[in-house]
Parts: structure tokens; sequence; C-alpha cells
């Protein structure tokens, strides 16, 4: 059973950093490929940013040059960077993974993913 917790989130303001964490419990996270999603009361849960097993990375165009996802195997931990942020920025942030397959396309789709963090709210003030 893979479990993820996130942490990092918080209030600042526009033009401000935060950095997410999410911490997975699996045996060996490395195999996993995981994504950033976020989501706004009454919006769909939109795919912020991928990194796959060998850590080539995808972003929604909406984050490209001002958020970076990296992974530490070592401490078996996901982050996401986010700098400049705006207004718009402000969701509920979840981490989330599935066990790589040959036979599955990954991305930016929810519909992707099987393990789920239970998100981290990030508030960005003008």
């Amino acid at each position: 059973q893979v479990q993820l917790v996130e942490s990092g989130g918080g209030s600042v303001q526009s033009g401000g950093s935060l950095r997410l964490s999410c911490v997975v419990s699996a045996h060996a996270n490395w195999r996993y490929v995981m994504a950033w999603f976020r989501q706004v009361p009454g919006k769909e849960r939109e795919g912020v940013a991928f990194i796959d097993t060998g850590d080539k990375t995808t972003y929604a165009d909406s984050v490209k040059g001002r958020f970076t996802i990296a992974r530490d195997n070592a401490k078996n931990t996901l982050h996401l960077q986010m700098n400049s942020l705006k207004p718009e920025d402000t969701a509920v942030y979840y981490c989330a993974a599935d066990i790589w397959t040959s036979f599955k396309k990954y991305g930016l789709r929810p519909g992707e993913y099987v393990y789920w963090g239970q998100g981290t709210q990030v508030t960005v003030s003008s």
C-alpha cells in the first residue's frame, strides 16, 4: 500500500515562494511516476507538474518557468518549488503517484494516478 502525505502549504503574498513536500511510504518510490495536482472549489482537478522514473518532467503551461518538481529518492520525498506565486495559484495541492508500467501513458490527467495524498492548502494574496 502506498501512502502519500503532503506538507508545506500556507499563505503568501503575490510574488512569494512556497515549497511543497510529499513523503511517500513505499518500498522503492523511484519506480513510481509522480505528479502534483491542484483544485479549487467548483472546478476540476488540474495537473500542475509530472515527473517520471527517469526524472523527465512536464509542466502545465500556467506554471512553466515558475514551478519545479523534483524527487529525493534517498528520502522518499517529492517536492514542488513554487516561485513567483500569483493569486490564481490559490488551491488545494495534491500529490499523486502510480506504479510505473509500460502499458500506461502518464502525464497530467488525474485518472492516470491511483494513489493520492490528502492535500495541502496554498493561498496567494494580491
